[in-house]
């Protein structure tokens, strides 16, 4: 390694539709935003891994240096230097953007660049075992595999990365606010999960990928079922619509993709439901609940001279991560 260092970017990830399919082997369409995370890391003495920006006991430093040393990787010490322009607590996914830099630097300091989805899986286990954030792999393969110009048609089950334009011509997207802070290990997000594990059990399938109704099922878990089923087939309705250049379909796919979350999956909140609204009256063709939900925010789709409300942010699909010696 470099006497500098070295500096890994990894972006935060939007995603367009596709949402709680990824932990039920669906299908996702998600993007990376040009905003990120970025870690450097420098050799010093001993073999400590040590940071002025993050506790000792921070669990993301710790879970990483624990996770990458018992892959066989021989991290040194360093001391690692983080920066962001990702807002936190706005479904652009700030922890999994920080992971994935944390594990590049780091496995590159070591000597060795994992390949895309092993990263992914081992930051999946970080915030699994180290934050208790039971999260599937959909934020870690957006960051890890984002193409400028593209968002990427994940299927969750095969891990098949099939990047998609996102050619909105004057339209744009934008992501709101709610307001309403959210912790997935704190919310009903790891409930969510658990209950999807149920229904399939019940069903006698592997996954909710396999299902094909959820007549039968006690609530809520019919109406789990009936989210996953219809938000798989968003996803291919939103790849031709976007091939065809049909906006107002696109938005009628975000709409109804919210109406399911609310309805179905039952993961809105009123700030939520309030910013969704202020994104419909400010002119978007479609909005909905982004994330893991219970907080966090909206995803919308605008016309070109539309004035989004005030705090919104406007997305571009970027580049993925990337390692370089500083």
């Amino acid at each position: 390694m470099s006497p500098h260092g070295i500096r890994a970017f990894a972006p935060g990830r939007a995603n367009l539709i596709g949402e709680h399919t990824d932990y039920n082997e669906g299908l996702c369409l998600p993007f990376a935003v040009e905003l990120g995370m970025t870690v450097t890391a420098k050799l010093r003495d001993g073999d400590e891994v040590v940071s002025a920006d993050l506790d000792e006991n921070d669990p993301y430093l710790r879970g990483a240096v624990a996770e990458l040393r018992g892959a066989g990787l021989d991290v040194p010490g360093c001391a690692v230097e983080m920066s962001s322009d990702l807002p936190r607590e706005a479904g652009l996914s700030s922890s999994a953007a920080l992971c994935v830099a944390l594990v590049l630097a780091l496995a590159k300091a070591a000597g060795r660049e994992p390949e895309p989805v092993e990263v992914a899986r081992m930051c999946s286990r970080i915030e699994r075992d180290w934050t208790g954030a039971d999260t599937g792999l959909l934020d870690q393969l957006a960051s890890l595999l984002g193409e400028e110009g593209h968002a990427l048609r994940l299927d969750m089950r095969t891990l098949e990365a099939a990047p998609v334009r996102l050619q909105l011509g004057e339209h744009f997207l934008a992501v709101v606010d709610s307001g309403a802070t959210r912790s997935l290990a704190e919310s009903g997000y790891n409930e969510r999960r658990e209950e999807c594990r149920r229904a399939a059990e019940a069903l006698g399938i592997e996954s909710l990928r396999d299902a094909d109704g959820g007549e039968g099922l006690r609530a809520p878990l019919d109406r789990r079922v009936r989210h996953v089923i219809g938000e798989n087939e968003r996803v291919d309705s939103a790849v031709a619509a976007l091939a065809a250049g049909d906006m107002p379909r696109l938005g009628e796919l975000l709409d109804a993709s919210h109406a399911s979350l609310r309805d179905d999956y039952e993961v809105s909140v009123p700030e939520v439901e309030e910013a969704a609204t202020a994104c419909r009256e400010a002119g978007a063709l479609g909005a909905r609940i982004m994330g893991g939900g219970f907080g966090g925010s909206v995803i919308a789709l605008f016309p070109p001279a539309a004035e989004p409300p005030d705090g919104a942010l406007r997305l571009s699909p970027g580049r993925g991560a990337r390692v370089a010696v500083c």
